[in-house]
This record gives structure tokens, C-alpha cells and sequence, in this order.
């Protein structure tokens, strides 16, 4: 059976109070994960991600800090294998702007939080959003 491959990009936005660092999941169809997307074929991988991120959270003006990793993971969709890259970056809030965050609904996204960077690694299920963070706190603490 021939496999279907699929390039999405997706980030990591943080923010700094104080000593502390956060980071915004997003929870979709009832679990906690990181907001990314498909790549349109127009686009790099790096303006997927900003796009991604902005839609799913309703965030704007988010800018790329870094590339962090690339992740891949099989699954089934409609009987077909769908092999999927994402290809992710930490990102950080425009400077001086109070954003604010707004569910992207139609996407099964009920919910946006902030949790502290070892909260978020403890929150998140996938064993490959879990090394997301890894790379992401190497950068960041």
C-alpha cells in the first residue's frame, strides 16, 4: 500500500515574566498539543508555521526566533497510510502588543493556555511533542 507524505510546520510561542517562561498549548479534539498545520505548496516551511499558529490561536504578529526539530509519525486517515513530517520553530509574541488568543473552533480547538515549560512537558501525551518542548528548553532555560 502506497503511503501518503505530508509536510506541516507548527511552533512553540513563549513568553517571559519574571524568571518564569511559558508556553501556549493548544487543546484539540480533547488532548493537549502544539499548534501546527499542513504546508501549502506556496509557502516555506517556516511561513506555514507562522500561518499555522496565528489561525489555530488567533494570535498576531508571532515571529520566529529559532528552528527547534523536525518531527515525523505515521497514522491512518480514510484507509490510506499518511506519512507526516512536521518541521517546528520557537516563536515569541510582537513586543509592546497585549495579544489575545482565540480558540480556532472549526479545527476541534476548544481551548488556549499558558503553562510553565515542565508543565507543559508533563501535559502533553505524544512522545514526539514531548521532545518538542526538550528542544525548546534547551533554548530557552
Amino acid at each position: 500500500m502506497k503511503q501518503i507524505e505530508i509536510r506541516a510546520a507548527g511552533g512553540v510561542v513563549f513568553r517571559r515574566e519574571n524568571d518564569r517562561c511559558s508556553v501556549l498549548l493548544i487543546r484539540r479534539n480533547g488532548v493537549w498539543d502544539l499548534p501546527k498545520g499542513k504546508r501549502e505548496r506556496s509557502e516555506s516551511d517556516a511561513e506555514c508555521a507562522v500561518r499555522e499558529v496565528e489561525e489555530e490561536t488567533g494570535g498576531e504578529g508571532l515571529s520566529i526566533t529559532e528552528y527547534l526539530c523536525d518531527t515525523w509519525h505515521e497514522y491512518r486517515e480514510q484507509g490510506k497510510r499518511v506519512g507526516k513530517t512536521t518541521v517546528w520553530y520557537l516563536m515569541k509574541e510582537a513586543t509592546g502588543k497585549e495579544l489575545r488568543y482565540t480558540p480556532q473552533q472549526e479545527e476541534g480547538i476548544t481551548e488556549l493556555k499558558w503553562f510553565d515549560l515542565s508543565d507543559a512537558y508533563k501535559t502533553v501525551e505524544y512522545a514526539n511533542l514531548k521532545n518538542v518542548l526538550e528542544e525548546a528548553g534547551k533554548k530557552l532555560l
